[in-house]
């Protein structure tokens, strides 16, 4: 069973992602790197989260996995969002391009992402990683395979 279908079998993407959010459910991943899912719409999703030194890599930064799991969460999220009840996802191709450097005293990080086009079998998405003043830390484009659960 998936964590999807823990959250909420038979429901649509968009009423699986909403249902995590109204009930504070947080996947494992988002446990793990400290940070969620704080709003969805149709072929959009926004994280937020604070990176520690608890992701920081040996040169005294936020590894870069972190932007890029934000990133991809995001991505894969607003294509969640358009998904019926019998579809899934997963990701072919995530390329980030890292702008800035981050560390723990950057604050709140916001990762929004946005469908560019949902097709039968594939999606297109791009996202942007920004501080809270708005500075952009890092983008994404991806591409993503949707087929039946």
């Amino acid at each position: 069973m998936t964590f999807a279908d823990e959250v909420g079998p038979g429901l649509t993407g968009i009423e699986q992602l909403r249902a995590l959010i109204a009930n504070g459910v947080q996947p494992p991943i988002g446990q793990t790197m400290e940070f969620d899912l704080v709003s969805i719409d149709k072929g959009r999703a926004v994280f937020t989260g604070r990176p520690t030194q608890r992701v920081y890599n040996p040169i005294g930064s936020v590894h870069g996995g972190y932007a890029a799991t934000l990133l991809d969460s995001a991505c894969g999220c607003a294509v969640h969002s358009l998904l019926k009840a019998d579809q899934a996802y997963t990701t072919l191709e995530l390329k980030v391009s890292y702008l800035r450097a981050i560390t723990s005293e950057t604050g709140e990080v916001r990762a929004e992402a946005k469908v560019i086009k949902m097709g039968g079998r594939a999606a297109f998405t791009e996202a942007t990683l920004t501080d809270a003043r708005g500075t952009l830390l890092a983008t994404a484009t991806s591409t993503l395979l949707v087929f039946p659960r």
